[in-house]
């Protein structure tokens, strides 16, 4: 019997237990890093999946990925089709062996190699550039999108006739087929060229003909479809021009036909066009004549006449037509630019008006009673006054304040009043024992909204807050204070289950509460746990003891992020801003539709156009380098801070990008009559549109061709002249009216100066009220060219050149104290500019500024006084009038930043009690005694009322000594 173990050459080798054992291990691992990288595949989907099921917006999730996915199917499988089946037909058509040359023999050994694999070989080279393609169509899912659902704009181009949406929808998805074709034809054309030469299809060094019959038809037909595809670019060109971004005297963003595109380009690409349609014929032809030297001479001819007809001519056309007389040659495309780059960034109805820019009225009381009522000064800086709130209503150290806090309007007693608003948000580097439970169980949620009045402050300069404490109280009434969304929230929180959180804590200790919204992703599922344990690399989601029944997770929890992702096509304001509505707290959050194929208007970056001296990480548009050149606010949504609900709002109705992308994503936005009256009523302007518009404004409120050619209108933004940033001065709210209006209107304002000089060039303003019927109208105040009156900058370097100020500055700076300059406020007064700026000090020992003092110019005339009130008065050398028979009413500021000491005791003694309660409560606060604290605030309250009661009853003796000769004024900036 024959050995077993052995054969013809000897034994066998045997395969012992140890190195079957390495095998099967080695198989295993192998096994597990696949199911563990499919696993983290199927983690990103998972939990994307279940977080857009969290917010109501699967449609959003499953529409974007059939997309993608469709996409990347059909167009891998079109380049997969096209390279696979050339590389087949080249195969196919190679010549037999005994053809073959002595140079195509020493390529034997290369086909001998590949001939077992080549069926793998053409599978992986197709399967890998269709892997690429569709990898690279997947992306161009909003292309395919817009293309597909696109609308008509109603509007038709200047030069073409032809509809916006033309350039806008499906121009780009033109232009991606193009390109797909184009690297169809190369790479086709490259694959079988390879493959003609490893089968003797084509020679190199050979004696003879170069190419075999078969090559020659077969390489010519690609190359043909190649220029032909280069003809259809041609014809695409010629509507390109009209999209096309160049450089004119008169603006360096230049976007749309000139002189030398409609004279020399467009005839150019007509004629190029033509040249291409022949020379792919002739390349076809080549099917039938085999010789490719027709189609070699038509490809040179198509060169040539690129370099000469393409190139050549038109810079003839410039340097010869154009500039001896480029304003002539060039007003009539300058205008087409104007008209349209006005009408696609929603400036075409802005009003420009004369004005003089000072001040020809004789009658200082008048002018006096005007600055009260012109505009709400608001006082209290929202950019300055943060650390303030976080000092006297921070209230825990795991509470924090955005550095920049929101101006909103609210009504009390039938009065809209300016307000600074600020939410009590999470702070997760406040927390006094940081671990994995602190941070993502027990501290989830901020507390409460804190508003103070915009107009006012109180004793001592603090903030007069109308929603105050812990839990917050006052004017805002009761409402849901939990602060699970917001603009400080930036990590994952599990809540609900079986660990409790901590709501809040007061003099009785800490309150614990569990979370009873529907917002978040359940946990109780295990294959949830594991793939979020994954996806947030932290594996005792997987296995704490802390989750459980009921257990939810809460993430992507700022506003705009979770606006962005259910709404993927929309731009994102960089200013969330809160507000109380119909007793919850909803973040606000302006939304736009851009895009960047409007025909002859100017493009914009909207990073650069938007950033300015308060612009931060926090604080920025999204999508901060997209050149756009049409822009709306198309979409106001809102952020439940609570349970994090999003809702998106119509609100530009005849938008037609909107509703292109309302088709495509069917009922995510609601329509704009669904908006609640309550929500209504805290809508407001855009910052970033108004920065936009603003900016395009500073060439584009010129409307005459010849005008916008000489670049002697043209303005710049200021810089912001109360910081050393060198950047833009931001756009203010402000209530206030303008020359033309009967009444004071919540607008967003900025100035302008003439580009390289700091005077004044216009003053321009929007209606921020989305109740108003005049909401979005921008009026601009045009000052002479002929005259100087002072801008923002100027105005500063009176403020602090004067002797007089400057020594008021440094007795303010005594000890470590510092001075910080708030807003300086530009309104329009009768025919003059009222500049209005607070200045605050910080205190060495409270470290947060406080009102102190108060800059006032007018008409050239400076004043520098403890209130607005006296301000005012010394500008225009009168008091504020009052009404007959009653008490001076007090200024803006409440006439309690300053006062002069009392000579009633009472009133002393008082306010002696009173600064003593101030100090031991800032001792306390320092200390984090939250019982002396409120005890401290209960005897300054006590003590403010006792000198209060005490000043009233001197001043009503007073007034009863008195006998009506119109001296009732004499007081006014004085108070408790």
């Amino acid at each position: 019997m024959p050995d077993r173990g052995g054969g013809p050459t000897g034994p066998r080798m045997r395969v012992g237990p140890s190195s079957r054992r390495v095998r099967t291990l080695l198989t295993t691992l192998g096994v597990l890093a696949v199911l563990a990288m499919l696993f983290l595949m199927f983690a990103g989907f998972w939990t994307d999946w279940l977080w857009y099921r969290s917010v109501d917006y699967s449609s959003v999730f499953t529409t974007t990925l059939w997309t993608k996915i469709g996409l990347f199917f059909v167009f891998g499988l079109l380049m997969a089709l096209a390279v696979g089946l050339n590389v087949w037909l080249a195969h196919k058509l190679r010549p037999p062996l005994s053809a073959m040359s002595v140079e195509q023999q020493s390529l034997d050994r290369y086909r001998m190699s590949i001939a077992p694999y080549k069926k793998w070989v053409l599978l992986g080279v197709t399967a890998l550039v269709g892997l690429v393609a569709g990898a690279s169509a997947s992306g161009q899912w909003r292309t395919w999108l817009l293309w597909i659902n696109g609308v008509p704009f109603g509007t038709k181009d200047a030069q073409f006739d032809k509809d916006v949406s033309f350039y806008a929808f499906d121009l780009p998805w033109y232009r991606f087929l193009l390109g797909f074709g184009f690297a169809a034809a190369v790479l086709s054309l490259i694959a079988a060229a390879l493959v003609h030469y490893l089968y003797g299809g084509l020679r190199i060094t050979s004696p003879g003909a170069r190419a075999t019959a078969a090559a020659t038809g077969h390489l010519s037909v690609l190359l043909g479809i190649f220029v032909a595809l280069k003809a259809v670019a041609y014809w695409l060109d010629r509507y390109g021009l009209a999209v096309k971004s160049s450089d004119l005297k008169s603006t360096d963003n230049w976007t749309g036909l000139k002189y030398v595109d409609a004279n020399a380009y467009l005839p150019a690409k007509t004629i190029l066009f033509c040249i291409a349609v022949i020379c792919a014929l002739l390349f076809f032809a080549t099917l039938w004549r085999r010789t490719w030297q027709l189609p070699v001479i038509g490809f040179g001819l198509m060169v040539l006449s690129a370099i000469l007809i393409g190139g050549l001519y038109p810079a003839i056309v410039q340097k010869f037509q154009v500039q001896p007389n480029e304003q002539a040659k060039e007003a009539e495309y300058i205008q087409k630019n104007i008209d349209a780059t006005r009408q696609a960034y929603g400036i075409d109805g802005a009003k420009v008006s004369d004005y003089s820019g000072v001040s020809r009225t004789k009658d200082n009381k008048k002018l006096r009673a005007d600055a009260d009522t012109t505009a709400s000064m608001r006082l209290l800086d929202p950019n300055v006054v943060s650390p303030t709130f976080q000092q006297l209503q921070q209230v825990r150290g795991y509470y924090g304040f955005p550095a920049t806090l929101d101006v909103d309007r609210y009504t009390k007693d039938g009065k809209e009043q300016d307000t600074v608003i600020g939410l009590r948000e999470l702070n997760i580097n406040g927390i006094p024992e940081r671990n994995w439970i602190n941070d993502h169980f027990k501290y989830t949620h901020g507390y409460g909204v804190v508003t103070a009045k915009g107009t006012e402050t109180k004793s001592g300069g603090a903030p007069d807050f109308t929603e105050s404490d812990l839990p917050a109280k006052g004017d805002l009434g009761t409402y849901e204070q939990r602060i699970y969304y917001g603009e400080k929230t930036s990590q994952y929180s599990i809540v609900g289950g079986p660990q409790k959180e901590l709501d809040y804590s007061d003099a009785s200790g800490e309150k614990l509460y569990s979370y009873t919204g529907k917002s978040g992703v359940d946990l109780s599922n295990p294959v949830n746990r594991a793939a979020y344990a994954v996806a947030f690399s932290e594996p005792q989601i997987l296995y704490s003891g802390a989750i459980g029944e009921g257990s939810r997770i809460l993430y992507n929890r700022t506003p705009k992020e979770r606006v962005e992702s259910v709404a993927p096509w929309l731009t994102i304001d960089g200013d969330a801003y809160p507000a109380v509505v119909d007793g919850r707290v909803q973040w606000i959050v302006d939304a736009y539709t851009t895009s960047n194929g409007y025909p002859y208007s100017s493009r914009t970056t909207l990073g650069d156009t938007t950033a300015d001296s308060l612009t931060d990480g926090q604080r920025a548009v999204v999508a901060q380098q997209n050149q756009v050149n049409y822009i709306r606010n198309s979409v106001k949504a809102t952020v439940d801070a609570y349970d994090g609900s999003v809702k998106l709002y119509e609100w530009d109705t005849d938008d037609p990008v909107l509703k292109t992308w309302e088709k495509a994503f069917p009922g995510t936005v609601k329509p704009k009559s669904s908006i609640d009256p309550d929500l209504m009523q805290h809508l407001r302007y855009p910052q970033d549109l108004f920065k936009v518009q603003r900016e395009l404004l500073t060439r584009y409120h010129v409307t005459n061709s010849v005008q916008f050619y000489s670049g002697s209108e043209v303005w710049q933004v200021p810089d912001d002249p109360t910081n050393k940033s060198g950047n833009a001065v931001p756009p203010y709210y402000l209530s206030m009216k303008m020359p033309d209006q009967q009444a004071q209107k919540f607008s967003l304002s900025t100035t302008f100066t003439p580009k390289g000089r700091e005077n004044l060039g216009a003053f321009m303003a929007v209606d921020a009220d989305a109740k108003s019927p005049d909401y979005g109208k921008i009026r601009i105040l045009k000052l002479p060219s002929n005259t100087t009156v002072s801008g923002p900058q100027q105005v500063q370097s009176k403020f602090n050149s004067d002797t007089d100020i400057a020594n008021e500055i440094n007795i303010l700076k005594r000890g470590d104290s510092e001075v910080e300059y708030g807003n300086l406020l530009t309104v329009p007064l009768n025919g003059g500019l009222l500049y209005v700026e607070p200045v605050y000090v910080r205190g060495a020992g409270t470290n947060y500024p406080l009102l102190r003092k108060v800059l006032v110019s007018y008409n050239d005339q400076t004043a520098f006084r403890n209130t607005l009130g006296e301000a005012l008065d010394e500008v225009f050398g009168e008091q504020a009038p009052s009404e007959p028979g009653e008490e001076p009413a007090e200024p803006p500021t409440g006439g309690k930043t300053e006062q002069p000491p009392s000579a009633d005791p009472t009133v002393r003694e008082a306010l002696d009690d009173a600064q003593k309660a101030f100090e031991a409560g800032q001792k306390a606060l320092q200390e984090q005694d939250w019982t002396a604290y409120g005890k401290a605030q209960e005897d300054l309250e006590a003590a403010l009322q006792r000198a209060a009661d005490a000043e009233a009853k001197a001043k009503s003796g007073q007034k009863n000594g008195q006998k009506g000769d119109g001296k009732a004024g004499e007081g006014q900036g004085q108070g408790t």
